[in-house]
């Protein structure tokens, strides 16, 4: 009725604006008399000797036919109607004329047979259960915002998609895209709640129902319906397909269906939605079948999560991964080059490089800050941070919450970031999202804020990186070189007051610093770094080890090498060779001291002890 009614208003409006815009002598045409309309109705019994089959055929001029035969409506000047179930079937006949329109009285055909080979398809048995059967539908989509099958209840295609299981993958035309968007992350599509139900019976006829629980407008409705298994469309007579409010006003009919997909469980069916709602696009809604509702069961498996994510350490190894251990210090840089920022939710991420996160917030800024800013963290004299960004150094303290995975800095500190940009950490507390055994290589992700609502962390990914000047090939050398140095000016004792007799030839954080034996300058080696030194002195108490081990820890000036070197025996007053072999190339030094472990302890008199460095040899 709806497209009859269409039809018959804007009919109304081309008489009012001919009237009013033409001088009185114009009018409309005549009407014709019922008498003059030409057609026929007629029941094929070669084919159907019970009369199933109707053929419809308009033979007037200037008008148009709407036929209404029951189980369906026609606009056509010839049409073929197949009844499958026997009985009396009324055919209306209203026709369009230049004077309005003309309402014929009904004809009335008799059926006196099944012919269940029209219904007798795989897809009317997927539709309505079969000959003598009905089934129920439901939108996929319930009051607890649960899609039981699809991702989400609405999906989006263009104007020429149709059948998936035809043509090009389902593409019938130049206008060929989708979008199947999860309902979870795109709840506009559709109102959480319980939309109701259809139900297709072929229970003597082709009836359908609809309870639109969601649009009171509509309430519950009866109707005819048909599939044309061939062309794959389903047209809905007196009954509106299910849906949303939102777009109740944006389809002309909801009951001109194209069909999608159509199974046992679940059917695919698409509406034309109009150009000035955003667009001409069809709008395909999901159904399944209540049998499949009723028995479906919750998928228990646990959600997937990104590998390292909420990590679990060992009492100090989160320090040890920031600093690399005792008297160390590491640098950390954003992973600039690679994957350096996310959004995980529920544990899962999906960035993949800076190109992913450039369209809502990575950009030359932060490109430039990645190269040329870092944060280093310490275990010198204390947990220390020092930050490089924008040319500027700044440095603090910070601690761990082993229960939490948290670094805190000071306060008012927080990790890099562009000044005035909406992605810049502000937060002082730093939560490791996501770790690695293998950290060296592949980093760490560090938290800087949460949504409990969403569940979904803000994470920037940390990588082992060098300061700005550093990572170069470090000078090298092609043989043997001697660095001078100056033992007046040697710095000996239980420096770190922790049992170990410490030589400091230079620490850029202790008492060597303004006042160093040698020139960090002169610095600069390509495979090691041999120290010759002897002590004297040495008196011990009783009960004490007597053996000790020794070794080398070496930063150079962007901490690029760093670490420890090779362990030695000291057993008493002697000469004794250290040497501190570099998994990269050296330039310069922050820090180069020799500590002899538990020996200061062991120590009666500690005035007592002298040292010299005899020589300091680079490869």
């Amino acid at each position: 009725m709806k497209n009859l009614k269409i039809i018959i208003s804007v009919l109304i409006l081309a008489m009012v604006a001919f009237t009013s815009c033409q001088k009185e002598e114009y009018s409309l045409g005549d009407k014709i008399d019922p008498s003059d309309i030409q057609y026929e109705i007629i029941q094929d019994y070669n084919l159907d000797p019970g009369g199933n089959t109707v053929i419809l055929k308009f033979n007037t001029n200037k008008a148009t036919p709407v036929w209404n035969y029951g189980t369906g409506r026609s606009t056509k000047m010839t049409d073929t109607v197949r009844y499958a179930f026997k009985g009396e079937y009324s055919i209306g006949l209203s026709v369009i004329t230049p004077g309005g329109v003309v309402n014929l009285e009904p004809t009335i055909v008799e059926v006196t047979d099944d012919n269940l080979n029209y219904v007798n398809d795989p897809l009317w048995t997927a539709l309505s259960g079969g000959v003598g059967e009905s089934k129920t539908w439901y939108l996929d989509l319930d009051e607890n915002g649960v899609s039981k099958y699809f991702a989400g209840p609405m999906y989006f295609y263009g104007t020429d998609n149709g059948w998936l299981e035809g043509g090009d993958a389902g593409c019938y035309g130049d206008d060929c895209w989708n979008w199947s968007p999860d309902w979870a992350g795109n709840q506009w599509i559709a109102a959480v709640g319980n939309y109701g139900s259809m139900t297709f019976s072929l229970e003597g006829g082709p009836f359908v129902t609809a309870n639109h629980l969601m649009l009171p407008n509509l309430g519950e409705q009866s109707g005819t319906y048909f599939l044309d298994k061939d062309q794959h469309t389903l047209t809905l007579n007196d009954v509106a397909l299910l849906h949303q409010e939102s777009n109740d006003a944006c389809v002309s009919n909801w009951g001109d269906i194209r069909v999608f997909s159509l199974t046992e469980d679940t059917m695919q069916l698409g509406v034309l939605r109009k150009d000035d709602c955003d667009g001409a696009a069809m709008l395909v809604y999901n159904f399944i079948s209540k049998e499949y509702s009723d028995n479906w069961v919750p998928d228990e498996t646990e959600p997937e999560v990104d590998e390292g994510f909420d990590p679990s350490f060992e009492p100090g190894e989160l320090l040890q991964i920031l600093t690399g251990g005792p008297s160390s210090g590491r640098i950390w840089q954003l992973d600039g080059s690679g994957n350096p920022v996310d959004w995980l939710a529920s544990g899962t991420g999906w960035t993949e490089s800076s190109d992913s996160s450039r369209d809502w917030g990575w950009n030359a800024d932060w490109d430039s800050l990645a190269e040329d800013s870092w944060i280093r963290f310490d275990q010198w004299n204390g947990m220390t941070y020092t930050k490089y960004q924008n040319g500027i150094e700044t440095s603090g303290s910070f601690s761990i919450n082993e229960e939490t995975n948290e670094i805190i800095l000071d306060a008012g500190a927080s990790l890099l970031g562009v000044d005035g940009h909406w992605l810049s950490p502000t937060t002082n507390t730093i939560k490791v999202v996501k770790a690695y055994d293998d950290f060296a290589t592949r980093g760490l992700w560090l938290g800087t804020s949460y949504n409990s609502e969403t569940d979904e962390w803000l994470v920037f990914h940390y990588i082992l990186g060098n300061a700005p000047g550093g990572g170069g090939d470090g000078g090298g050398n092609s043989g043997p070189v001697s660095v001078d140095f100056d033992n007046s000016k040697l710095v000996t004792g239980d420096i770190e007051a922790n049992g170990n007799l410490r030589l400091e030839l230079y620490n850029e954080y202790g008492a060597s610093f303004g006042d160093p034996g040698l020139n960090t300058s002169d610095i600069s080696f390509s495979n090691s770094i041999e120290v010759t030194f002897t002590l004297s002195g040495l008196d011990l108490n009783a009960g004490a080890a007597g053996n000790y081990d020794a070794k080398i820890y070496f930063a150079d000036a962007d901490w690029a090498p760093n670490g420890d070197g090779n362990t030695i025996s000291v057993n008493g007053n002697g000469t004794y060779t250290l040497s501190y072999d570099a998994p990269s190339a050296a330039e310069g030094t922050i820090v180069f001291v020799i500590d002899v472990v538990g020996l200061a302890a062991d120590i009666t008199d500690m005035t007592a002890v002298s040292a010299t460095i005899d020589s300091i040899i680079m490869q």
